[in-house]
């Protein structure tokens, strides 16, 4: 609840010469600029604990939940980067559609049916976006990025089933990653942006765990160097047991880079401007 009320103090008081970013753990970033809340891929469940919890890939926790969906009652966009359900999470998803009248859902359009079947929505709800397109709605501008996991997926009609999203707004852009590896001219479709802030993932591609990869700590640092990202802060680590990573690994790589990074607490705020 206290978490709930800084970030409804944090919207009523807004600006347009910072932003707020909380990290809800995961890939998950709350975003609050001039009295708007961007939410980018959260999953804030147990869905997948509960899912797994008799199999040979058992997903334990290793952090408690930050917030629950239902205190989410103030947000105007939010996104999902694929489909996979810790970027993808019904239980997550459908109490916070529910509970803001008005909100928008950005989405990749290649996984429009999917989106829609797995939230319950109409599937004319959800704005689709590809790489090499943009969107805008209330003072946010979205930038259609591939994702490689781990490869660059596309559906029959050419469309990216796994993205990135450079959003603007006002003076500041950022990149969220979703979940990606590095991919041939990354660097050069990212670099024009010059964003204030990447954020990356750091858990890293280990087949063994039996599930897709990201950058690791070393690749993030070097590509927020290559992209010219202002900031890098890391995701994807310190959810589940089988699937994490030590991000002073990650900060050291990023000294060695010469890259400045911010390592988010679970639920801590940062203000940037």
């Amino acid at each position: 609840m206290q978490l709930r009320q800084e970030m409804r103090a944090s919207k009523k008081v807004g600006s347009t010469e910072s932003f707020d970013t909380w990290w809800l753990g995961q890939s998950g970033f709350l975003i609050q600029w001039n009295g708007k809340c961007l939410l980018l891929d959260p999953y804030l469940s147990d869905s997948l604990t509960k899912k797994y919890a008799n199999t040979n890939k058992p997903h334990v926790r290793l952090s408690e939940l930050v917030i629950e969906p239902q205190l989410l009652d103030f947000i105007d966009i939010v996104t999902s980067s694929h489909n996979h359900t810790d970027h993808l999470d019904a239980e997550t998803l459908i109490p916070i559609l529910g509970l803001n009248p008005g909100i928008k859902f950005i989405i990749p359009e290649a996984n429009r049916s999917f989106v829609a079947d797995r939230v319950k929505c109409d599937s004319a709800f959800p704005i689709g976006l590809n790489d090499k397109e943009k969107v805008s709605w209330n003072d946010f501008t979205f930038y259609g990025m591939p994702a490689a996991h781990n490869t660059i997926e596309r559906d029959e009609g050419g469309r990216a089933k796994f993205m990135g999203y450079v959003v603007q707004f006002g003076k500041f852009k950022i990149y969220h990653s979703g979940d990606t590896l590095w991919y041939d001219d990354m660097v050069e479709l990212l670099k024009p942006h010059k964003v204030d802030v990447a954020f990356l993932p750091i858990n890293g591609n280990d087949p063994t765990r039996g599930v897709a990869g990201n950058l690791n700590g070393e690749e993030a640092a070097r590509l927020g160097r290559e992209m010219d990202a202002s900031l890098v802060i890391p995701h994807h680590y310190d959810l589940f047991e089988f699937n994490t990573a030590d991000p002073a690994d990650f900060v050291s790589a990023a000294q060695q880079h010469s890259q400045p990074v911010k390592v988010l607490k679970l639920g801590e705020k940062f203000t940037l401007g």
